[in-house]
């Protein structure tokens, strides 16, 4: 079942990371940059951990997070190769069989990297969970050993993404809503103001940028609450649509790199963030909708249809 309130905060998550993936935004706006991307990466990961269903059989478990892997797979193999050939700021220059698949399986490249920290995660998570003899608090404490030891000594993943996701699996576990845990309030947007006015505290490993990624969750709370029939359909709509827009959406900010000259009138950069917005949104669901139509998607994602249309309430 669907939650409104999740799914708005997913879609305003989703336009923050397609926006700051537009170099020339990013480039006119450092200092938003930092701040955006102080909390709207962990944030994403405290909702993923909070939906996460560990009561799941095993074979079920299995085959969803194969149909993770493989788009993940799938777009990460074209950035890499993609990487070796434009010349991205994540540039390969040497693209041997040995860096493709280091950047494929451990280290990788551009951002699809929040797929691959979200499969190691649900599947610590998961097999932590099954371990029935250990209590509630055991088998937490496991799943944050078994994920140190993926970040410190594999080096294969950030542990403070870890910690971010562990929080919401813990909401979960503690059976709270997601009312019970972000108020929404004119005062916690003061507060996530106050906060990321300061530079020291944009970094999601330290305590206020902790604070800054739970205040940022209040705040797209507020905005739901006051944004409307429309607003708040269509962002709910994009909420639940994340995952395409994830996915397609950087081919989109490459193919929107020629508008920068023909929109250098506008210094703000507006005019741009808002054409290149819709561009790639727009690009990202019809790339699903031709999926949906031809039968890719279930090679892809395993299902018939991968654009969620409908909504079904819960809460």
């Amino acid at each position: 079942m669907r939650i409104r309130e999740i799914d708005f905060a997913k879609g305003m998550l989703i336009l923050l990371v397609i926006s700051f993936h537009l170099v020339y935004v990013e480039r006119l706006y450092p200092y938003a940059k930092q701040v955006v991307y102080t909390f709207h990466m962990p944030a994403f990961l405290v909702i993923s951990g909070f939906l996460m269903n560990t009561d799941k059989k095993p074979r079920a478990f299995c085959n969803a997070l194969l149909w993770l892997a493989i788009p993940y797979a799938v777009m990460e193999s074209g950035y890499v190769m993609m990487a070796a050939v434009l010349p991205v700021s994540d540039h390969v220059d040497d693209l041997r069989a040995s860096v493709f698949f280091d950047k494929l399986l451990l280290h990788p490249l551009g951002p699809y990297w929040y797929l691959h920290t979200l499969i190691q995660c649900e599947a610590v998570c998961y097999c932590a969970s099954r371990l029935q003899r250990l209590s509630r608090v055991s088998r937490f404490v496991m799943a944050c050993l078994l994920l140190y030891v993926l970040a410190d000594v594999l080096a294969v993943l950030s542990f403070t993404s870890a910690l971010y996701f562990l929080c919401g699996v813990v909401m979960r576990q503690a059976r709270l809503s997601i009312a019970d845990v972000c108020k929404p309030s004119l005062l916690a947007l003061a507060t996530f103001a106050v906060m990321a006015a300061r530079s020291q505290n944009l970094n999601a490993a330290t305590v206020s940028g902790a604070v800054i990624v739970y205040m940022s969750m209040n705040v797209c709370l507020l905005l739901f609450r006051h944004s409307g029939d429309f607003v708040g359909n269509v962002v709910q709509f994009l909420g639940r649509n994340t995952l395409p827009l994830y996915l397609f959406s950087p081919m989109f900010t490459i193919l929107c790199k020629p508008m920068v000259p023909v929109l250098a009138f506008d210094p703000t950069g507006i005019l741009f963030l808002l054409s290149a917005l819709t561009i790639c949104v727009a690009g990202s669901l019809l790339v699903a909708i031709v999926m949906d139509k031809t039968g890719l998607s279930r090679l892809m994602f395993g299902r018939a249809k991968t654009l969620a249309t409908r909504q079904r309430l819960s809460g």
